[in-house]
């Protein structure tokens, strides 16, 4: 069944099996060189379909919305968060809008697991040796990394993608410890083997590898800040596969620089 006379504007090329897809089913207008939309271009995009497929990278404030056509009916957000959308001003004008929790929450937690083994083991650092021709042989004290096992692994967020990773890092004999807003259910803390945290600051100083896996919120917005970077201990580094907002980059790049902690691992930014 096609649906000709529903019109599909999607801000950024996607895998082509969903393009694909879309073309069978919709009048859908593709980015085919996926230069992401401007502002303008969302407007436009808004005020003409009847649906719009944007991604994290769009910014679907109260303004945008407010120049959506009486036409768009949904906001087919292709992602798993919508933090990028004014959900409220959405609803407000009647406008659908969905997207894909869970659907990442495996290869988040790859992710992560790969960065904690990056920053432990020092792959980036040694590969940029390597290209800059600064590796002459091995050495007993040359690029040292640090060991995984025994290590302590606080997860903040202890969701999906959190329980996730600590399954991985069980298997790298790391340590979990996890702070969220309630504990999780006994059966999964202990199949996990997690120790539970009330508050970050008990946590914080106890830990080697901190990972960020929670929500953005307001109460969340910059948790990872200069007085939270002091509590760590300075061997300590910092994983985040979640939002780049969760952390004061301004903070994070003077501890690194007075070595207040000795790594850090970015899937965003």
């Amino acid at each position: 069944m096609r649906f000709d006379n529903v019109k599909v504007t999607v801000t950024r090329k996607l895998p082509k099996p969903v393009e694909e897809r879309l073309a069978e089913l919709f009048d859908v207008t593709l980015n085919e060189d996926d230069i992401p939309f401007t502002q303008e271009q969302l407007a436009e995009a808004m005020g003409t379909a009847q649906i719009v497929v944007p991604s994290t990278s769009d910014l679907i404030d109260a303004k945008i919305i407010a120049r959506a056509g009486d036409q768009l009916r949904m906001i087919a957000q292709y992602g798993t968060e919508t933090n990028n959308i004014d959900i409220r001003s959405a609803v407000g004008r009647g406008i659908v809008v969905t997207h894909t929790p869970g659907l990442l929450t495996e290869d988040v937690a790859d992710t992560a697991m790969t960065l904690i083994l990056a920053v432990a083991r020092r792959y980036v650092e040694g590969r940029k040796a390597i290209e800059a021709k600064g590796f002459s042989g091995w050495s007993p004290t040359w690029m040292l990394g640090t060991r995984l096992s025994g290590k302590r692994l606080g997860i903040i967020g202890m969701g999906r993608v959190g329980q996730a990773l600590a399954r991985r890092a069980k298997g790298f004999g790391l340590d979990v410890h996890y702070h969220n807003r309630n504990p999780v259910n006994p059966e999964t803390e202990a199949e996990l083997g997690a120790r539970y945290w009330d508050t970050l600051d008990k946590m914080i100083p106890h830990i080697d590898i901190l990972s960020l896996n929670c929500a953005l919120t307001p109460a969340t917005f910059h948790l990872v800040n200069t007085r939270l970077l002091r509590l760590m201990p300075r061997h300590a580094s910092i994983i985040n596969t979640a939002h780049g907002e969760l952390i004061d980059e301004a903070a994070l790049v003077r501890a690194l620089y007075d070595e207040q902690i000795s790594g850090i691992g970015l899937d965003v930014y």
